[in-house]
């Protein structure tokens, strides 16, 4: 499976972006997909996950504010971001794999495929 995520760019405070992960392989529409956010300087931290019955799981602090979909038919993860602030600036990844688990969804390690990421700015 091959990642690539897109849909970074500048935004101000309180602004919106719709981040994009394609990916290749047909069994990806049978895989969670999960979306990691990396701040400068810190550890890549997870933001939220979609299964394939598209259940969805976000970490407290996109809550209410992000979105996440998916289109199988055209292997293509969305992350709606809304209300965002200058902490959300960072680099954003997408990643999947089949070992994923409900009980370990936000943990990098279950993820064995990731794309490069796609940056995202905010100012205040």
């Amino acid at each position: 499976v091959q990642l690539q995520a897109s849909g970074g760019g500048f935004v101000q405070a309180g602004g919106s972006l719709r981040l994009s992960c394609a990916a290749s392989g047909r069994t990806f529409r049978t895989y969670t997909v999960g979306w990691f956010h990396q701040a400068p300087g810190k550890e890549r931290e997870f933001v939220a996950a979609i299964k394939s019955d598209r259940s969805t799981y976000y970490s407290d602090s996109v809550k209410d504010r992000f979105t996440l979909s998916r289109d199988n038919a055209k292997n293509m993860v969305y992350l709606q971001m809304n209300s965002l602030k200058p902490g959300d600036k960072g680099v954003y990844y997408c990643a999947t794999g089949s070992r994923i688990i409900l009980s370990a969804i936000s943990r990098r390690d279950m993820y064995d495929y990731w794309g490069q990421g796609t940056q995202v700015t905010v100012s205040s």
